[in-house]
């Protein structure tokens, strides 16, 4: 099974530099060559550099946009079509768009970002999805930390990796760890039949 892995991360700001893309698109390749599906914002900065690293590693990505039409999504939101294999026009705005890429996630990495990007951690933190942070890439996710133990709800797992590579493949093996979980979860237990 091909897994949905998001990247969340800012549009724009301090942290989307030559840096901080470049890792961007690392993401997105190390994506694509562990077989998993992209999923992101469809949005411009650093979802859309791990999107052209899908498609320079010959990977799928999907967008969820926004917007309610093509049209909306090119001329009012000023957002980017190229990169993408499939666009889903939301037309629920920021927050609603959030909420429904998040949720079609099984997974969500965060590189850099800002309120967008932590409105999508705590979606993810809430749903108990594998979370992995990209270190020192800036912005929210440089303080997911802190975050993270200020909360102290429950428990979710969080991955910390400043390697791209590594962050990927962590992710995977917990999702392959939970998905063998579940699975275990759905199969009936034998029963043995009482001799008499």
């Amino acid at each position: 099974m091909s897994f949905k892995i998001c990247v969340s991360g800012a549009a724009e700001g301090d942290c989307v530099n030559p840096e901080t893309m470049a890792k961007a698109e690392k993401v997105g390749e190390a994506v694509a060559r562990a077989g998993a599906v992209l999923v992101t914002g469809a949005t411009t900065g650093i979802p859309h550099a791990a999107a052209k690293g899908v498609k320079k590693a010959k990977g799928i990505s999907i967008g969820f946009s926004p917007a309610a039409s093509r049209a909306d999504h090119v001329n009012r939101y000023k957002l980017p079509t190229n990169y993408l294999d499939l666009t889903v026009y939301t037309g629920f705005g920021y927050a609603g768009r959030n909420l429904i890429l998040t949720r079609s996630a099984d997974a969500v990495i965060i590189i850099c970002g800002r309120i967008g990007t932590l409105n999508e951690f705590t979606v993810a933190f809430e749903d108990r999805k594998p979370i992995g942070v990209l270190e020192d890439s800036g912005g929210m996710a440089d303080e997911i930390e802190d975050i993270t133990r200020i909360a102290h709800k429950h428990q979710c797992h969080v991955l910390y990796e400043s390697d791209p590579d590594k962050l990927v493949s962590g992710l995977i093996e917990d999702l392959k760890e939970q998905y063998k979980e579940d699975q275990e979860k759905l199969t009936p237990a034998k029963t043995v039949e009482d001799p008499e």
